[in-house]
C-alpha cells in the first residue's frame, strides 16, 4: 500500500543578512567571516561567476544618475592620480555653482582619465540598499556602498589606506591591485591624521588582478593602490564596513553613563595636576571609574547604545508603501527584514521595542507575539481576543511588518 506523501513546509527565502553574506563572501562559513573581521589580514575571493555582482550596479545605472537632480557634489566626485598634488579633482572643474553636476564637463574629465566616484549609493539604489542592510544586520554596524568607474589604463587614487574595513566587489572589467600586507599604522580611524610620507613595511606588494565577479577584503590600515586595465574600463563597488573603534564605543558608553553615574559627573580636580602628592589619588579615582565600565550592565548599556545609533543613522527600509492596506487578521506576517529594530530590557523588568523614530512598550503577551512574528504568524493565530490584530496593525503602520 502506497503511503501518502508527507507534505514538507515551504522553504523560507533567505533573510537579507543571509543573502548579503552569500553574495559578499561566497561559501565562506559565517564563523570564518567573523574571524576575518577580527583579524588584520586581507583576502582575495577568486574565480567567481563574472556576472555575480551585476544585479547591484551597472554603467547604465550610473549614466541615469548623472542626469538626475541627485547628481551633486560631494556625492559625485572625480579622482585622477595623474594630476599634480591631491588626486581629488576640484569640484569647480565638473560642477555648477550650486553643486549640481555639469554632465558634459564631467564626461570630458572622465574621458581624460579621471575616475568617477559615486558615494553612499545605497541611499539611492534599491539593490544596494537591501545588500547593505543585510550586512548591517549581520555585523550590527553601518555599511555604505561607493561605486568607482575607472577609464581604461587610469588610476583614481594613489597609495593609501582606508580607516574602516572594505570589501571590493569587481563588477565590470578587470582592475589590478597592489597590496602591502600589514598595517604600518595599526588600526587607523577617521580621527587618525594621515601621514603622507608613510612607507610600506614590506618592500614589495602583492599584485593581483580582480576579474568581474571576484572580491577583495581589505582590513583598515592596509596600504593599497589600484589601476584599470589598458583594454577596458573598470567598475567596482567598495563596500565600507563602518565598524566602531573601542574608543568610539567607550565614548558612547561614557556619554550614556554620565546621566546616571554621579562618580562620572563629579568635578575632576585639574588644579591638583601639578601636585606630585596628588597623583596617586588621581590614579586611584581614575581606575575606580574605569572599573565601572567593565560590568555586565555596562555592556548591556553599550549594546543598546550601538543598536540605537545604527538604527538612527541608517535609512529606514519599511515593510509598507504609501497605499499598503492594514493587514487582515488571517494574513501571514513577519517582521520586516529591512527595518533595523531591537528589543530593550528595561530596569524595571519590562521590555520595549525600539526602531528609528519609535518606541513601543511591550507586555508579556506582546513580547511572545513579537518572537512568533520573527519567523511568521497570523494575527488570529497569535491570540483569539483580537488584541494581536491591533498590535500587528500598529506594527504594520510603522513599517515593521511585511507579508511572510
Amino acid at each position: 500500500m502506497t503511503q501518502p506523501a508527507i507534505p514538507h513546509p515551504p522553504l523560507l527565502p533567505p533573510t537579507l543578512a543571509e543573502a548579503a553574506a552569500a553574495l559578499a563572501f561566497g561559501a565562506l562559513p559565517l564563523d570564518e567571516v567573523l574571524a576575518l573581521r577580527e583579524a588584520t589580514g586581507w583576502r582575495h575571493f577568486p574565480g567567481a561567476t563574472p556576472g555575480r555582482f551585476a544585479g547591484l550596479i551597472s554603467v547604465p545605472v550610473l549614466d541615469a544618475l548623472l542626469t538626475n537632480d541627485a547628481a551633486r557634489a560631494p556625492r559625485i566626485s572625480l579622482a585622477d592620480a595623474a594630476q599634480a598634488g591631491s588626486a581629488s579633482v576640484p569640484e569647480a572643474e565638473y560642477c555648477l555653482p550650486d553643486g549640481r553636476i555639469d554632465p558634459l564637463r564631467l564626461l570630458a574629465r572622465f574621458d581624460a582619465g579621471a575616475t568617477l566616484i559615486v558615494s553612499q549609493l545605497q541611499d539611492l539604489h534599491p539593490p544596494l540598499a537591501g545588500f547593505c542592510r543585510g550586512l548591517e544586520k549581520l555585523f550590527l554596524h553601518g555599511v555604505q556602498a561607493n561605486a568607482y568607474l575607472t577609464p581604461p589604463g587610469a588610476q583614481g587614487f594613489r597609495l593609501h589606506y582606508d580607516t574602516h574595513d572594505v570589501l571590493v566587489l569587481q563588477v565590470e572589467g578587470p582592475k589590478t591591485w597592489h597590496i602591502w600586507p600589514g598595517q604600518p599604522l595599526p588600526f587607523p580611524t577617521s580621527r587618525t591624521p594621515w601621514q603622507r610620507e608613510m612607507t610600506p613595511t614590506e618592500p614589495a606588494p602583492v599584485t593581483l588582478t580582480l576579474q568581474p565577479g571576484e572580491a577583495l577584503y581589505l582590513p583598515r590600515g592596509t596600504l593599497h593602490e589600484a589601476r584599470g586595465a589598458e583594454a577596458a574600463a573598470s567598475l567596482h563597488l567598495t563596500i565600507g564596513l563602518l565598524e566602531p573603534s573601542w574608543a568610539e564605543a567607550l565614548h558612547l558608553l561614557l556619554d550614556r553613563q554620565e546621566a546616571e553615574n554621579p562618580a562620572l559627573r563629579a568635578p575632576f580636580p585639574s588644579w591638583r595636576l601639578g601636585e606630585a602628592a596628588a597623583a596617586p589619588g588621581l590614579r586611584t579615582a581614575l581606575a575606580m571609574r574605569l572599573d565601572g565600565l567593565g560590568t555586565a550592565p555596562a555592556l548591556e548599556q553599550l549594546s543598546l547604545g550601538l543598536l540605537e545609533s545604527l538604527a538612527g543613522q541608517r535609512m529606514p527600509l519599511p515593510g509598507r508603501g504609501l497605499l499598503t492596506p492594514p493587514p487582515k487578521p488571517e494574513a501571514r506576517l513577519r517582521l520586516a527584514d529591512g527595518m533595523l529594530h531591537h528589543v530593550a530590557a528595561l530596569p524595571d523588568g519590562s521590555a520595549e521595542l525600539r526602531w528609528a523614530g519609535g518606541r513601543l512598550p511591550l507586555t508579556a503577551p506582546q513580547l511572545a507575539w513579537l518572537e512568533a512574528l520573527a519567523t511568521g504568524a497570523t494575527p488570529v493565530g497569535l491570540a483569539a481576543d483580537g488584541g494581536a490584530v491591533e498590535f500587528c496593525r500598529r506594527l504594520a503602520a510603522a513599517g515593521l511588518l511585511e507579508p511572510g
